[in-house]
């Protein structure tokens, strides 16, 4: 028989060899479900794809025009969907990039296809090899793992901007309590120094004293040390709240049509199409639409939060700059008041410091003339000084 073995033959019993069967038993049943994968598929060979399973030409077009809208669609031997997915590498440049994946679906196998490397093919062979002893995969049940699969890799994208949106507000908040901290202590200094300076006494035990001064130097350094806090901790607010909204849109731009396509695939499955699943499918489908409907809730609450913390992070931006300019009036109110106090006097020195006869000229060695004169300005300066404090509140 040309085996190339030197086994003997089998003799019935007529003596005559017969032929030794070395071929399969056959198996009856239903035919086994086929899955082809492609990775990139050039024109050549989508015609032949085509050519052998008969796929329409609309597509096989959409297909190798990388068509981005999601949709099904029922032909006479086939489904198509298509279904979008992300790239899921975080060191690639386009992590968080949409990838198209179709799947055609037929009675008795699935084609797939996708433009680069993606981990839900092997997720769901691997889903299938775990349940191989529990049932038998169908074509419309892996076109389901297939939806499925891509459906739940979006979930822990949701939760980690959860995390990060509930940790922007906290911070957000936290600024703004030490802001309105550090207002209500300088109302409290304020009010303070003001009713005690109406007191001679208590002025003056606080000049000798001195332990007023050194609360308000506590308060500032508590202050400046509440400011650095809140600077370091929002120093990339802006940042960070803007790439997180950007996570958030790019989800909701990938999330947006999923449940609609899953609503309509769900109701031609209802309807009992000939081509579309004759199975519990639909049952499932309505499972997913659900997630997907969560998790666009989910993250259109997020929007919402990270508009809301972006105002109030430009309004803390605003009162730090009105807090800043408060701070710089006070500082120039002061200088006002030394100039004022200060501009007189040199006057007076100017006046008499003038190369021309001045009264107390002639009063050789006397210094009755240049102590009074010194007397008077000091007594101005102190005079003007209280006056500034106590009346206008300015020093």
């Amino acid at each position: 028989s040309g085996t190339g073995t030197n086994t003997p033959r089998e003799r019935d019993g007529s003596g005559t060899p017969r032929p030794r069967n070395n071929r399969a038993s056959k198996r009856f049943g239903p035919r086994p479900t086929f899955w082809l994968d492609v990775l990139r598929p050039t024109e050549d060979e989508m015609k032949v794809l085509a050519r052998v399973f008969g796929i329409h030409q609309l597509t096989t077009e959409d297909i190798l025009m990388e068509e981005e809208r999601e949709k099904v669609e029922l032909f006479q031997n086939y489904y198509f969907v298509n279904y979008r997915s992300f790239e899921q590498d975080k060191d690639s440049e386009d992590y968080m990039e949409p990838v198209n994946i179709y799947v055609v679906v037929f009675r008795d196998g699935v084609l797939t296809f996708h433009q680069t490397m993606t981990p839900h093919p092997a997720n769901v062979r691997r889903r299938i090899r775990q349940l191989n002893d529990y049932m038998s995969p169908t074509a419309d049940w892996i076109s389901y793992a297939m939806i499925d699969d891509v459906t739940d890799v979006y979930a822990p994208l949701v939760s980690q901007i959860e995390q990060e949106v509930d940790n922007i507000d906290d911070n957000i908040l936290y600024m703004h309590q030490n802001s309105a901290d550090s207002i209500t202590m300088d109302s409290e200094q304020r009010q303070n120094a003001g009713s005690k300076s109406g007191k001679n006494q208590t002025a003056t035990t606080e000049k000798e004293g001195g332990p007023k001064p050194t609360n308000q130097g506590d308060m500032g350094a508590r202050k400046a040390e509440g400011e650095l806090t809140a600077g370091e901790s929002g120093g990339d607010m802006l940042r960070r709240v803007g790439e997180c909204r950007k996570k958030v849109m790019g989800l909701y731009r990938l999330l947006g049509n999923k449940a609609d396509v899953i609503k309509g695939f769900a109701k031609r499955c209802n309807e009992h199409w000939e081509v579309a699943p004759r199975s519990e499918i639909g049952l499932y489908l309505g499972d997913i639409q659900d997630h997907i409907v969560t998790m666009t809730g989910n993250l259109s609450h997020y929007e919402s939060l990270l508009s809301r913390a972006h105002s109030n992070y430009l309004a803390q931006i605003n009162i730090r700059m009105n807090e800043r300019a408060e701070q710089t009036n006070d500082v120039l109110g002061k200088l006002t008041v030394l100039g004022t106090i200060v501009l007189p006097m040199n006057i007076v020195t100017g006046m008499w410091g003038m190369n021309v006869w001045v009264p107390g000229q002639s009063a050789e060695g006397n210094l009755m003339w240049f102590w009074c004169i010194t007397a008077g300005l000091l007594a101005f300066g102190l005079i003007c000084y209280f006056i500034a404090k106590r009346v206008y509140g300015i020093v």
